[in-house]
């Protein structure tokens, strides 16, 4: 049972370590390049890299999450609760996450794509992508400790 757990956790980590490398980029430099884009140039930009994101990243974060649940019913279910509790409060963590980028970060997202693929610029253009990027640091603590807690987990298998 310990395999299997150390298995499902390492498959979480490495997915969630994706999309964890891609929010701390934008936190730590992509914001700043952004911010000294002209409004038309930042939604190109922008808008084309959600448009491959929004179809490339769901694969990921899918499989993380399966793989997270997976830890935590098999830690639960295996002789370790200790695990299984340090793995649910990741997942918890990994569903915030996931709130937070389906109610703020993907309708803007879908705006954004949508203006680059016609060649517009929204007039809220610099609004939307300020209220996309508030969320970057909370959504890099959610899934940083998501992940911290799941290397946790094997620790205690």
């Amino acid at each position: 049972m310990s395999i299997a757990i150390g298995i499902t956790a390492i498959l979480a980590i490495l997915s969630l370590a994706v999309i964890f490398g891609t929010d701390m980029s934008v936190a730590v430099v992509q914001r700043a390049v952004y911010a000294e884009l002209d409004d038309r140039t930042m939604v190109r930009i922008v808008g084309r890299g959600h448009y491959y994101g929004d179809r490339r990243f769901p694969v990921i974060g899918i499989g993380g999450t399966i793989a997270t649940a997976a830890t935590v019913a098999l830690a639960f279910l295996g002789v370790s609760p200790w695990a299984g509790v340090l793995a649910a409060t990741g997942l918890v963590l990994l569903l915030v996450w996931l709130l937070l980028f389906a109610r703020i970060a993907k309708p803007i997202n879908a705006v954004l794509t949508a203006a680059a693929a016609s060649g517009e610029t929204p007039a809220n253009a610099r609004a939307l992508q300020d209220r996309w990027e508030s969320i970057i640091p909370l959504r890099a603590t959610l899934l940083g400790l998501a992940i911290a807690l799941l290397c946790a987990t094997l620790f205690l298998v």
